[in-house]
């Protein structure tokens, strides 16, 4: 299967899981109770909640320019752009393929190579995953939750392991047993060669420990900002959520929505805010209703962010050393 049949093939079967998802949460709630829970809604707390959310993002650019320092400066602004033009197209396409698309747009206009761009983006993605992870396991603790949510929790960390594991791994594959044969049979596709090069250049900001040490403190501040906006999204709608509620809530769908779904994790979105609901005792209508408020407005946080970067990308010419590299 070509590159493009493999997309499309991942795009279809992202989009089944969002239909099927969002079919199981549907079934579970009274979408006439739904509606008159989310128009109960009090504004003074979903602005706080839009506020919180705004937050979150711009630590999340801010990470992400620390990460990519290593490499080449980058005007925090810019890279917010690019971010928030990556979130956009997570809302429309699926598979998570905005990080692709972050990536191409970072590395065309600021001269840097695509493939060095996509590393730093998934050291940020296994910097972000780990953190996240822990704050779940620390909020299963303290609330002595068990069945399926403590069990997608375990894991996420098992598989967070072996995300830094294949990290570390990558970094220091140059030193391993046989590295030398590895390097040579590879030199024979120099495309390959180059591309594996450029991205371990990406990866490498990962073995900078004050690098590190920022982008995981940037981190579970951006996290704490998620969660507490879900603490004001339940407010809202009078659902008082304790800090370790809220952030099992929060951490429970973003770890669901780490699966590859639709445009915008339609569906393992509101599904998992059901699913956990339950085991918190809230109501599925009242928990439905949470998660469409919360995702709408995500949503629109990340659309209307993501269209303004892209006209300001638009507007700023392609780098011209950057005509050839990947």
């Amino acid at each position: 299967m070509n590159g493009n049949g493999g997309r499309i093939a991942r795009g279809a079967i992202g989009v089944a899981i969002s239909v099927v998802a969002l079919f199981l949460a549907v079934r579970q709630v009274d979408l006439d109770g739904t509606a008159k829970v989310i128009s109960s809604a009090a504004p003074g707390w979903l602005i706080l909640m839009l506020a919180l959310q705004l937050a979150d993002v711009t630590m999340r650019g801010l990470r992400w320019q620390r990460l990519l320092a290593r490499i080449q400066h980058v005007p925090y602004a810019r890279v917010l752009d690019y971010l928030l033009v990556g979130y956009l197209a997570n809302n429309v396409l699926p598979a998570r393929l905005g990080e692709l698309v972050r990536s191409h747009y970072l590395g065309d206009r600021e001269g840097l190579s695509r493939t060095t761009a996509l590393g730093t983006v998934v050291v940020e993605r296994i910097v972000d995953t780990a953190v996240l992870v822990v704050i779940a396991s620390v909020a299963i603790l303290i609330l002595q939750v068990r069945g399926v949510v403590a069990s997608a929790v375990l894991v996420g960390v098992a598989l967070t392991g072996l995300l830094i594991v294949a990290l570390a791994v990558a970094l220091v594959a140059h030193r391993l047993p046989g590295a030398d044969r590895m390097v040579a049979s590879v030199a024979r596709w120099p495309r390959v060669r180059d591309l594996a090069g450029r991205l371990r250049g990406g990866l490498a900001v990962a073995s900078q420990p004050r690098t590190m040490g920022a982008a995981v403190g940037l981190s579970v501040v951006a996290w704490a900002a998620s969660v507490t906006s879900f603490a004001a999204a339940g407010q809202s709608i009078g659902l008082e959520l304790t800090i370790a509620q809220a952030t099992l809530l929060c951490s429970g769908i973003a770890l669901a929505t780490a699966i590859p779904s639709g445009p915008g994790y339609l569906g393992t979105f509101e599904l998992a805010a059901v699913t956990i609901g339950n085991v918190l005792g809230v109501p599925a209508d009242t928990a439905f209703a949470l998660a469409l408020i919360a995702h709408v407005s995500i949503l629109g946080v990340t659309s209307v962010g993501g269209m303004v970067g892209f006209i300001r990308i638009w507007r700023r010419a392609p780098a011209a050393a950057h005509a050839t590299a990947g």
